[in-house]
């Protein structure tokens, strides 16, 4: 699960740097449903692996930042487009 966990939000960080460079909504929609699965698949690991849930918070907080920045400004690119 937990390579799973890392594909999904390398994929993501992709899909974020792609869709600031080439914005469209059916990219920015992917972006938000892959944030949304490395979330879940998170919650998931630290919930069955009992791991240390301040790390893995610091962690997901770091991720959540750069991919939101990353969407936030995508969005706006977007928006400055039509």
């Amino acid at each position: 699960m937990l390579l799973v966990h890392i594909i999904i939000a390398l994929a993501s960080l992709v899909i974020t740097t792609y869709l600031y460079v080439k914005p469209s909504k059916a990219r920015l929609n992917s972006a938000y449903g892959l944030v949304v699965m490395t979330l879940s698949s998170g919650t998931y690991l630290v919930i069955s692996t009992h791991s240390a849930i301040l790390s893995s918070c610091v962690t997901g907080l770091i991720y959540l930042a750069v991919v939101g920045s990353g969407i936030f400004l995508a969005h706006r690119k977007l928006l400055s487009q039509t």
